[in-house]
């Protein structure tokens, strides 16, 4: 490989169980957290790392009721190390015993094709937020596809630029939305989509794009269409959303410049400050006399017992203390506009 085109490595780890997985991304990263402290992929999960990579090194997934890790550059060494180890998953009030470890290793992507690749979106694409979404809705419906299509173009840069391809030439992106009304997703009322894009550069299957991404949103598969079966074994759907279309037609150009190189300094690091000053108030409530009659203790003295509901309290300690700020990390008003400005 070249100068500009480094040989980019990645890992996709689907960890087999003896159950099903119905367990979010964020409390499977709390398990791992728990359980692996002194593994080195907990930096890529606890935060550490925030200031250095902007787009996840590390991805965790629940397709199908599995679990998936997924390792980009210098992600892949501490997944596949961790994988040594695993042997059982305990969340708690449930134990998932870990069978096998499938590794699917892939070298050479994140770079351009002189032929378009055609991927799907496994889980919607968040492509729309508070500040893009309006605009979106201003658009005619031929407007649309070429705003979504800018989108995913830059999308594809800002993640090139992170893993430090020196990309000069333009991404060509064609997408095939099932449909141009977006879904609302969760409270922050974005806007995803589902269906498909082509586009001549080369990434590997199961990573995430656009906004969400460490909740698992914008898992994409390089292929017509695939669905994850239950073994598994992944289905191709057989299913080419292109084949009516011409060529060049309806594709857009999206340049290097048209994406700003964002300023890794700009992330700060607020958790301790916000969990001490919450430290405080806690014990302060404590001393009261009548704490122990308010009806939040009365709740937690009704649900207390077996020694799992503080495990899983924990896990949603995690998720709101440490995933909170990945998800702020991605999706903040200024972020944002770097990764979609026009």
């Amino acid at each position: 490989m070249s100068d500009s085109f480094p040989d980019i490595k990645s890992v996709v780890v689907r960890v087999i169980t003896n159950k099903p997985v119905r367990k979010t991304p964020y409390q499977v990263k709390g398990v791992f957290m728990r359980q692996f402290s002194k593994e080195p992929i907990i930096p890529f999960l606890d935060g550490s790392y925030r200031n250095r990579f902007l787009y996840p090194r590390v991805q965790v997934k629940i397709l199908n009721e599995q679990i998936y890790l997924v390792g980009i550059n210098e992600g892949v060494d501490p997944i596949i190390n961790i994988c040594k180890n695993l042997t059982a998953l305990n969340f708690g009030n449930i134990t998932f015993e870990v069978q096998d470890c499938e590794i699917d290793s892939i070298s050479e992507q994140f770079i351009p094709c002189d032929s378009f690749v055609c991927y799907s979106f496994i889980t919607p694409w968040i492509a729309l937020n508070h500040m893009t979404n309006g605009k979106y809705q201003s658009l005619t419906n031929e407007e649309k596809p070429s705003y979504l299509n800018k989108l995913i173009g830059q999308n594809i840069i800002f993640l090139a630029s992170e893993v430090g391809i020196n990309l000069k030439q333009e991404i060509l992106v064609k997408i095939k939305p099932l449909r141009l009304t977006p879904d609302s997703v969760d409270e922050h009322r974005w806007g995803a989509f589902s269906g498909a894009f082509k586009t001549n550069f080369s990434l590997p299957s199961f990573i995430g794009i656009g906004n969400g991404i460490t909740r698992g949103f914008g898992t994409i598969y390089k292929g017509f269409g695939y669905k994850v079966a239950k073994n598994g074994d992944g289905e191709d759907l057989n299913e080419n959303p292109f084949e009516n279309i011409d060529g060049m037609n309806d594709v857009d150009r999206i340049s290097i410049t048209d994406v700003p190189i964002p300023k890794k300094k700009r992330f700060k690091r607020r958790n301790k400050k916000q969990l001490k000053t919450r430290n405080k108030k806690f014990a302060k409530k404590k001393k009261n006399k009548n704490y122990e009659n308010t009806t939040r203790n009365k709740s937690q003295n009704r649900n207390s017992g077996p020694k799992y509901h503080n495990l899983e309290n924990d896990n949603k300690k995690i998720e709101k203390d440490v995933d909170y700020n990945d998800d702020q990390r991605f999706n903040t008003e200024k972020h944002h506009k770097q990764q979609h400005k026009f």
